[in-house]
């Protein structure tokens, strides 16, 4: 054991329960000291704060107030349960601090998701299902193959990679976007966000798995939506902000063979505080939503909770820490 991790004293922000608890301090080596929020008095906490080496968090904005930021005078490494970093106060967190994501942690049930989406709207279920429901029966109403189809996916990451994995069974070509144009994934063709325009036209059906950040806010907009096949499949399962609202609203209203499936929404409340629709998406017969839900399957905190772990393992024992997340491109 390095003995430097006597002194390291780990303080978890959000609400976590007693065999999550367990699980984290299983997985950090013994002689770290750990403080939970939730069970300190104002006093304690302050004092939790000052002396906190590391921070395991989940939403920074929600757990802790403006002025305690400023308390972090030992701090010296971040964890996020989260995947995404995009909620982070960078401006409050002291420039020394490194801070990691959760990367990967929920990519296999958004992955399903994903496909689910994908089938549900090339077989038209949805639409079909309130046909039904009106005594309407079409038997020769024709529906999307998803075979043979090539699929883009933007964000080649843990979440793209499962997605391709899945999207690879039924015939599906892959074409993918990371940052730096390579990959040892089985793909049809691998580029940057300099291909996008590339990709989005040659492509039946778009994922979204991509980091919500300076360069890819209103990622998909108007023009890109324009470029892509009027009969193609959007499914967006990262950040809502990547893709302008009304742009997408009003293409599906003009474009009625074009569909989208949205699990991630513009104002939601993880970071808004309450759930508000702009537009009347869920009108629109070429539309699915859901609740920003496509991780939530049984087991998936606790799982997450461990990978966030042993990333702060690894930061205390001098190891490669995954998901570090660069600032400058949330500035």
């Amino acid at each position: 054991m390095n003995s430097k991790t006597e002194h390291y004293h780990i303080v978890v922000t959000f609400n976590i329960d007693e065999k999550e608890k367990e699980l984290l301090v299983k997985t950090i080596p013994e002689g770290t000291f750990f403080s939970f929020l939730s069970d300190l008095s104002e006093e304690d906490r302050k004092k939790a704060l000052q002396a906190a080496d590391v921070l395991f968090s989940w939403n920074p904005p929600k757990e802790l107030s403006k002025d305690e930021y400023p308390l972090f005078t030992r701090l010296r490494f971040m964890q996020l349960l989260s995947a995404g970093a995009d909620h982070v106060p960078f401006d409050d967190i002291p420039e020394g601090v490194k801070i990691a994501s959760n990367v990967g942690a929920y990519a296999e049930p958004m992955a399903e998701h994903v496909l689910a989406m994908v089938l549900a709207l090339a077989k038209q279920l949805l639409k079909n299902h309130d046909k039904l429901a009106r005594g309407e029966f079409n038997q020769f109403e024709i529906n999307k193959m998803v075979s043979g189809s090539t699929v883009g996916i933007i964000g080649f990451g843990g979440i793209g990679k499962a997605a391709a994995k899945l999207l690879r069974c039924p015939g599906c070509r892959i074409y993918a976007i990371n940052s730096s144009g390579m990959t040892q994934e089985a793909v049809d063709f691998i580029g940057t966000l300099k291909d996008l325009d590339y990709v989005l036209k040659e492509s039946d059906i778009v994922v979204l798995s991509i980091a919500l950040n300076n360069r890819t806010q209103n990622l998909i907009g108007r023009h890109e939506l324009e470029l892509m096949k009027q009969d193609a499949i959007l499914v967006n399962v990262a950040r809502a902000a990547l893709i302008d609202e009304t742009a997408l609203f009003e293409h599906l209203v003009n474009n009625p063979h074009f569909k989208a499936g949205i699990d991630a929404w513009w104002v939601e409340p993880f970071s808004a505080g309450a759930f508000k629709m702009d537009h009347p998406f869920c009108e629109l017969s070429n539309f699915i939503g859901s609740p920003h839900n496509s991780a939530m399957v049984p087991g998936v905190i606790r799982r997450a909770v461990e990978l966030a772990a042993l990333n702060v393992r690894n930061f205390i024992q001098d190891k490669p820490i995954r998901g570090i997340v660069s600032r400058k491109q949330y500035r």
